[in-house]
């Protein structure tokens, strides 16, 4: 049947194929679109699935005769299409290889650099909340011990034994058994998983990621020289059936995935999809980088157990989790960890000297401090956590109607549908109104995708947040410049 045949794309990178089923394609355009599209609509369906991150770039979309037959539409009403998104610049022709996703010209990926919103700026770069009141009992129950370490050099390669054995006392208690000897500190969740990936990985490497993603992630496995897979994530989670025909086709070294109210979609991974990753992942001997960092900031019911938990013997040998402190207490707090294989930790702790010889061993023993009582931190947290969540829902409903976005059950942001690709715009105009935004294009896995959208926090107080979408409401009435070099400011997102 035509409507079953694949759609076989090229990754430039490598010259690898990637398959498309045509039935899936057509299933996505019609939900977007409804039946028997036109060809404006058709295109712009296209359009809106590519800027999602749903179709990736650089895919051969379906002949015109097999769109047609699996749409059920004419093919004068396919070509009409393809010529409109030609026209757009979303797609490419090339005689005898068919017609190929694009983007428009300028669109490139963003610059990574260091950026701090000045006084009186609301920023909503950051999804991360302030630290919580235990932090200063914290302070006071640490000097003591401080005291102690000072007479010795303070380098402690693998982490503070003591926080180490906290740690895996904290995997145990939600019902994953494991030793210190498994735990290696770090300076932060993002130093564990350019340590993982940099371990594991080699240049020309396959690496599966979701898009849209944690962004310093990504750059973290981009700098690595890894060839980046990108899978879709929407706020109603994985396609695994998708997922597990990438794996199959692509046999990549690691994937990176976050399960547990994905940054910054907030899905959350079923039971059933994790455990058939884990086949997927043993059966093409994938390494799965799981950070767990969202892992228990739950705002509706108990937190999910360890991904890791869930694998059979053998699974487990291949699948490193990374969390952190930043999102349950506080950024400022430098602490993450790894969570492997004794040897491998081991491993990660040769290759860390190289570049940070040791955490900070002050941090360490707040860490260590803390982590007793992370129970309680979360208990008042959480609850103030979804107040933020529904206070910012009912802002941008009232300010800005025609945005979308799903209530995510846990997380710490939405993940909004502005109706059209001017995120980047109004990042750029933002500023000028006392807002810093980054938009969705900072998210994804292939540059200029996912512009239409933004993520928002939802860790500032309601008033503060209240004053941010009025704020962004003014810079859409004031109306978007058009963006010039709005993808080379600078960016620095948690």
């Amino acid at each position: 049947m035509a409507e079953m045949r694949v759609v076989r794309s090229l990754d430039t990178a490598s010259g690898t194929a990637r398959t498309l089923g045509s039935r899936q394609l057509a299933g996505q355009i019609t939900a977007l679109t409804g039946s028997h599209p036109g060809y404006r609509a058709l295109a712009q369906g296209v359009r809106a699935l590519l800027l999602d991150g749903r179709i990736p770039l650089h895919t051969r979309l379906p002949a015109e005769r097999e769109l047609a037959t699996a749409l059920e539409v004419s093919r004068a009403t396919i070509t009409a299409a393809y010529d409109l998104l030609r026209e757009g610049g979303y797609a490419l022709s090339r005689r005898g290889a068919g017609t190929w996703t694009g983007l428009p010209e300028g669109a490139a990926p963003a610059s990574v650099a260091r950026y701090q919103a000045p006084d009186g700026v609301i920023d909503l770069a950051m999804a991360a909340p302030a630290a919580p009141a235990e932090l200063a009992a914290a302070f006071e129950l640490a000097g003591p011990e401080l005291a102690c370490h000072a007479t010795t050099n303070g380098y402690h390669p693998l982490g503070l034994p003591q926080l180490r054995a906290a740690v895996a006392e904290r995997y145990t208690r939600r019902g994953l058994p494991t030793l210190p000897e498994q735990i290696l500190i770090t300076t932060g969740a993002q130093s564990a998983v350019s340590l993982v990936v940099n371990l594991l990985g080699r240049p020309g490497d396959r690496a599966v990621v979701e898009s849209p993603s944690y962004p310093n992630a990504l750059d973290a496995v981009r700098h690595a020289g890894l060839r980046i897979t990108p899978v879709p994530v929407t706020e109603d989670g994985w396609d695994i059936d998708l997922l597990e025909c990438t794996l199959r086709q692509t046999a990549p070294r690691l994937a990176y995935l976050i399960p547990d109210f994905q940054n910054p979609t907030g899905a959350l991974m079923s039971t059933e999809q994790r455990t058939r990753l884990l086949r997927a992942a043993r059966a093409t001997g994938t390494w799965l980088l799981i950070d767990e960092t969202m892992a228990e900031m739950s705002l509706e019911g108990p937190p999910p157990a360890p991904f890791v938990s869930l694998a059979h013997a053998g699974e487990a040998e291949q699948i490193v989790t990374v969390g952190s402190l930043s999102k349950t207490h506080w950024g400022g707090l430098r602490i993450g960890w790894v969570r492997a294989g004794s040897r491998l930790v081991n491993e990660l702790a040769a290759l860390r000297i190289h570049v940070d010889l040791a955490p900070s061993l002050v941090d360490q023993v707040l860490a260590k401090t803390l982590l007793p009582g992370m129970d309680d931190v979360l208990r008042t947290r959480l609850p103030l956590l979804r107040e933020r969540r529904d206070a910012l829902a009912d802002s941008l409903s009232r300010h800005l109607p025609e945005w979308r976005w799903g209530t995510p059950v846990g997380g710490l942001s939405l993940w909004v549908d502005l109706g059209r690709p001017i995120a980047g715009a109004l990042a750029q105009a933002a500023l000028a109104h006392g807002v810093n935004l980054q938009p969705g294009s900072r998210f994804a896995a292939d540059a200029g995708t996912h512009e239409h959208r933004l993520r928002l926090p939802f860790v500032h107080e309601p008033e503060r947040t209240e004053e941010a979408v009025r704020r962004l409401a003014a810079t859409l009435d004031a109306g978007l410049p058009a963006v010039t070099g709005g993808q080379n400011r600078p960016h620095w997102v948690a």
